[in-house]
């Protein structure tokens, strides 16, 4: 699991534009990177209007460009110094996240007619590409258990770890990207609240908790599809599947056939299990889970790296 600490500690929120953990590109080094915004990536991007480029600088780094969220630029000069001063502190919030699975913000730039974010490249793109996309190599079970066990511990350093947590992100196979050694790491990470004095009054914490429960709901989504290989969907079939009282008799069934039947039986069990719990809400859709989570995040971690954990000491006993 990666670093955690305070993210109040050395955080300059005043009118400074020193940001020490990530370098500043200029427009014209952006559009070099990305042989002058031609080696797209995505075509309409997770967050709205924003379009992801693969770059490549002169220092050799290979990262990932992206637009960053349209603001002012234009017009009225309060309001477009109101959405740069926006800009700086999501930028000075985002450049101290540190942890192993999630995505690692590496410079920024500012033109006039854009904002860009660059980032960590991850080679072997989303989580979804590599469950569906049926010219990919299908990913072994080892890989599916771990990442289901490392986004675990992403979230939870996200939301439990990072005081206050003031950072939200979206669950899903989209947003999960994978390295060239298929190591996941969470993506498209947003800012909820720039304002840290807000971040800690109760009506905040209470937010906090209620995204959290979606969280969870979302989670489990994410191991039926790791577990199946079958896309959610907008029905919500999986979760019916796994709120089923007879769900263990077909569980083997469901299993994603790209697999071959290499899996281990106990750690599929384990799996999911987890998704039941993470799934089972009161009222709500999947996108949103409806009632309160009967698992936290950190239980979801240490059940997980628990069952590993056993599993690997009695493989080598």
């Amino acid at each position: 699991m990666g670093g955690g600490g305070c993210l109040r500690r050395r955080l300059c929120l005043g009118g400074t534009r020193t940001l020490p953990f990530v370098r500043r590109y200029t427009a014209r080094e952006i559009e070099a990177a990305t042989k002058g915004f031609t080696a797209v990536l995505e075509a309409g991007g997770p967050r709205g209007t924003a379009t992801a480029y693969r770059a490549r600088f002169a220092g050799g780094l290979v990262a990932t460009v992206r637009r960053a969220a349209a603001g002012s630029r234009e017009g009225d000069s309060s309001s477009s110094s109101s959405s740069k001063a926006a800009f700086y502190l999501e930028l000075q919030l985002l450049a101290r996240l540190n942890h192993r699975h999630v995505v690692r913000l590496r410079g920024f730039a500012e033109g006039h007619h854009a904002r860009f974010l660059v980032f960590d490249h991850m080679e072997n793109r989303s989580l979804k590409e590599c469950l569906h996309d049926p010219l990919r190599t299908p990913l072994d079970w080892r890989t599916r258990l771990q990442v289901a066990i490392d986004i675990a511990a992403a979230l939870e350093y996200l939301y439990y770890f990072c005081d206050p947590p003031v950072f939200h992100v979206s669950v899903n196979s989209g947003n999960v990207l994978m390295d060239s050694n298929f190591v996941a790491k969470l993506s498209d990470v947003g800012v909820i609240s720039h304002d840290l004095k807000l971040a800690t009054t109760e009506s905040f914490q209470d937010q906090v908790e209620q995204r959290r429960a979606a969280l969870v709901f979302q989670y489990g989504v994410l191991v039926l599809e790791l577990v199946t290989g079958q896309s959610p969907g907008g029905e919500g079939e999986l979760v019916r599947w796994v709120q089923e009282p007879g769900f263990a008799g077909s569980m083997h069934r469901m299993v994603d056939a790209d697999l071959g039947g290499v899996y281990d039986a106990r750690e599929l069990r384990d799996l999911v299990i987890v998704a039941r719990l993470c799934t089972r809400h009161g009222g709500g859709g999947e996108g949103d889970g409806g009632g309160g989570a009967v698992i936290s995040i950190p239980q979801i971690v240490r059940y997980l790296q628990g069952k590993v954990e056993r599993l690997g000491g009695e493989a080598r006993c």
